[in-house]
């Protein structure tokens, strides 16, 4: 792997109005950051507006001078040597040939004046780099393991093990359209024995990464954030060419595995939903290493959504697999606890839908059918293959878990719901029904395509009459005045597909940011707050039963906090019963908020494949 010479997250360390070296000028404006002058797509004088709770203090101080091959995985040394490159220019690997070499110059002047056009327009706030990932959403160098970090209070005895969380963190400087959604993934993982904690933080080595770091520069289309109109039609056609050329080779995958982490069959598996998983280990030392791209086997010939089930008691995984361009649009399939995969069922969809998440009960799969499809046609329009469907009727669909074809499947009705996560879902036979628990979220698309109206994401439960096709639907918290955001979380896992009375999840307020978590009592609407205190943010609640016998809420509340004031990040402990802090452990270096994460025992690390 060749040496950076520089690195564009090394400069992004330090808030402007933090910095030492930054004059009384600077300002820490979301506008003011200081991007290259020759960085056309990103251009500092044209005019944004953009009204979004991620302006804050921006980290994400660019070099002014011309810079080559910006990777941030490993610690950034001087290399006087180095020519200066643009930011469509590809560092070509020796092996190529000479007119692999001509051809990737070429497609390099394409995608330039491609660069080039694009700037002439504003980006929608939902896709520029500038918005997406500033203040504390943008990227960190990875850290190698840290040993005997300063606790504050005491780490209750029945936590040993390992909390890892995943995340987007970009490898490159973005030169065009980015969404938040779009960066490299990294895991940051707190091991905690005897009452210490070590940290560390490492890409997962994707193929997708790989690659791109090799070459110097990001190639590999971003679905989000680049993959609009006309310009996305030309990205995907330069990105075909350079794999025709033998200039990326996507054929190894294309994801960057930055959302959902889960430990089964003694492997942690990094997930996005637009690749197969991939395996990452902890090191005994409490370092992390990826494994590689896993299959099951040589079982797994699809991609996976990032948030596959587990069941408790049986210890199966249960999971779905979507494909937007060629049917079927949606599989399902399972695996058992020895890692045995079942044939794949095919649900059959009329179109492509956006399937982020699902749900499991005792005896079924809930897959829920919902407005936000894919429609690859409206970037020949100009539009965003994203996009919210009013003319489709949202639907669940239950199916058995052992089914082996889609025959006996039944849908159930629920007009205009749209829910990115669901927590959990448990039978009701008494009623004939299966209730579900989601966050129903509106607009459906925010989180993809620019709108006027703010987002809302409301708790609530939806009941799927199987007898008589009927569905209801109410908020859990019935007060309007007492309605506040809940995104990203989970019930006690112990009872994943059970009856649960508590859900754990984030206050993403002011979105979409975390200022805390909420416990919420599912029968009564009772919330309970634990707010991080001022100007400090985290992510998801992680809760980790304190045993598999207790009360469903006895246990600790796991989260990543980083404080805006002092630029510090931290890992908070909290009581899930008292919701009163335990302990906290304050971590090396900055955190970014992430997504998804999960806790690996000491017995279980020591079983890892």
């Amino acid at each position: 792997m060749a040496t950076p010479s520089n690195s564009w997250a090394h400069t992004a360390q330090i808030p402007h109005h933090l910095s030492t070296t930054s004059s009384t000028s600077s300002s820490s404006s979301l506008l003011n950051m200081s991007f290259p002058k020759r960085s056309v797509a990103l251009n500092r004088n044209r005019t944004v507006t953009a009204h979004s709770a991620l302006q804050s203090p921006s980290v994400l101080n660019f070099p002014k001078q011309p810079y080559h091959q910006q990777v941030i995985t490993k610690e950034a040394t001087s290399s006087p040597s180095a020519k200066p490159k643009t930011a469509t220019t590809t560092q070509q690997p020796p092996h190529w040939n000479f007119l692999q070499r001509a051809a990737s110059t070429a497609l390099d002047m394409l995608e330039g004046a491609l660069v080039s056009r694009e700037s002439r327009s504003p980006l929608p706030k939902t896709a520029d780099p500038r918005v997406q990932i500033a203040g504390n959403f943008a990227p960190v160098p990875e850290q190698p393991v840290r040993h005997s970090l300063s606790i504050s209070g005491t780490i209750p005895e029945c936590i040993s093990g390992v909390y890892v969380r995943n995340g987007a963190n970009p490898l490159h400087e973005p030169v065009a359209g980015h969404h938040f959604f779009d960066g490299d993934g990294m895991v940051h993982a707190v091991s905690i024995n005897d009452g210490a904690a070590s940290y560390a933080c490492r890409f997962t080595e994707t193929q997708r990464l790989v690659q791109e770091r090799e070459i110097g520069r990001p190639v590999f289309p971003k679905a989000i954030g680049e993959l609009h109109g006309h310009s996305g039609i030309a990205r995907l056609a330069l990105f075909y060419a350079r794999g025709a050329l033998g200039l990326v080779n996507p054929s190894q995958g294309i994801g960057v595995a930055n959302a959902g982490l889960v430990y089964f069959n003694d492997r942690l598996l990094a997930m996005s939903e637009d690749d197969m998983p991939y395996q990452v280990r902890i090191t005994p030392s409490g370092d992390i290493e990826t494994v590689g791209r896993y299959d099951f086997e040589t079982q797994l010939g699809s991609t996976m959504i990032a948030h596959p089930k587990v069941d408790p008691v049986s210890g199966h995984l249960h999971t779905l697999s979507y494909d937007i361009v060629k049917m079927p649009y949606l599989k399902y399939f399972q695996f058992s606890a020895n890692g045995e995969k079942s044939p794949d069922v095919e649900i059959p969809l009329a179109a492509p839908t956006m399937m982020h998440d699902f749900a499991i009960t005792e005896n079924f799969v809930v897959i829920p059918d919902q407005q936000v499809v894919f429609k690859l046609q409206e970037m020949i329009t100009g539009g965003s293959p994203v996009i919210y469907d009013q003319n489709k009727k949202s639907r669940f669909g239950i199916l058995a878990k052992n089914a082996t074809n889609a025959d006996d499947i039944i849908w159930v009705e629920s007009p205009d719901t749209f829910c990115f996560h669901l927590w959990n879902a448990w039978e009701e036979p008494e009623s004939d029904e299966v209730v579900v628990i989601g966050s129903c979220m509106t607009p459906p698309d925010s989180i993809f395509n620019e709108c006027d109206e703010s987002l809302k994401s409301v708790l609530s439960e939806i009941r799927l009459n199987l007898k008589t096709g009927e569905s209801k639907r109410r908020p859990i918290i019935s007060e309007e005045a007492d309605h506040v955001n809940l995104e990203a979380g989970m019930v006690n896992r112990n009872l994943l597909g059970r009856k649960t009375r508590y859900a754990y999840l984030a206050i993403a307020e002011p979105w979409p940011k975390v200022s805390g978590f909420a416990k919420v009592d599912l029968f009564t609407g009772e919330v309970k707050k634990h707010i991080y205190g001022d100007r400090k943010f985290g992510g998801e609640p992680f809760f980790l039963p304190s045993s598999s016998t207790g009360e469903e809420d006895e246990g600790y509340i796991l989260s990543f906090v980083h404080d805006e004031k002092t630029w510090k990040s931290e890992l908070q402990i909290v009581n899930a019963v008292s919701l009163k802090v335990e302990a906290t452990v304050t971590l090396p270096s900055r955190v970014p908020y992430g997504f998804h994460g999960t806790f690996i025992d000491s017995k279980a690390l020591k079983n890892q494949a």
